[in-house]
């Protein structure tokens, strides 16, 4: 796989002909910061042993997708991390839009990125020590007959080729920019973050139901993004923040 754009944004890459999970062999690395700085990239289209929120499995066909894990060193403090995934679907969805102008490209809280109201991409942030791994899936080549579920899509099937090495290069240098500008100001709000994250969330105004830890089950509409990226959600005349939770889109974004 050829990504000269990538390696000259990337302060390390490294293309892996295969992997069990791109988060967990960088994870482990990530223990040599000598060898592993900030924005050090492994990626694979062939990972088979991928994971998603909440302990879910991922897996794809050999070449129809791109997994890609980032490390970061340079982090902001205290609660901003937090906003982290939102940073990286905002960067994630800056990238794939740059490629399909098209199409409606947005975000669903807290860490999937819609086409079309359609998932393409998956994120997951994993905490090391003194780092956080940025995992993404991105459906690029994927087929119609591959998709795992009929609300997912792929470059291929809306009718583009994706253009990886631009795709993976974008997305750097937007989630390095994000995160740094957060780590700067201290606060999302500040930054600049929550109104980007606000902007792209495909989630506010819907009428939601949300699964929250316990399997309690909240219904309402989602209203915001707070200062700290909780979603907000409008259930019984009330507004609750929701820190963690399944979401589900009651009527399509």
């Amino acid at each position: 796989m050829d990504l000269p754009l990538t390696a000259a944004v990337a302060s390390h890459l490294e293309v892996l002909t295969h992997a069990g999970s791109t988060n967990e062999i960088l994870s482990e690395r990530a223990r040599e910061p000598s060898t592993m700085p900030h924005l050090s990239v492994l990626l694979t289209d062939d990972q088979t042993a991928g994971r998603g929120r909440l302990g879910r499995s991922w897996t794809a066909a050999p070449g129809a997708s791109l997994a890609v894990s980032v490390l970061l060193r340079r982090l902001p403090s205290g609660d901003a991390r937090g906003w982290i995934p939102l940073a990286a679907g905002v960067a994630m969805a800056d990238a794939i839009a740059e490629q399909l102008p098209d199409h409606e490209v947005a975000v669903k809280w807290p860490n999937d990125v819609l086409v079309d109201g359609r998932k393409i991409c998956g994120i997951l942030a994993q905490a090391t020590q003194d780092a956080v791994v940025v995992g993404t899936g991105v459906n690029t080549a994927m087929t119609e007959s591959q998709l795992p579920v009929p609300t997912a899509t792929s470059f291929a099937v809306l009718g583009v080729e994706a253009d990886a090495d631009r795709l993976l290069a974008t997305y750097l240098r937007g989630l390095d920019q994000l995160v740094a500008d957060l780590a700067a100001a201290g606060d999302a709000v500040s930054s600049g973050l929550h109104a980007a994250a606000s902007r792209r969330c495909a989630t506010i105004g819907l009428d939601v139901r949300v699964t929250l830890p316990g399997d309690s089950v909240l219904v309402g509409t989602a209203t915001a993004l707070d200062a700290e990226g909780r979603l907000l959600v409008r259930a019984g005349g009330a507004e609750r923040p929701i820190s963690a939770g399944d979401v589900v889109h009651v009527r399509p974004a």
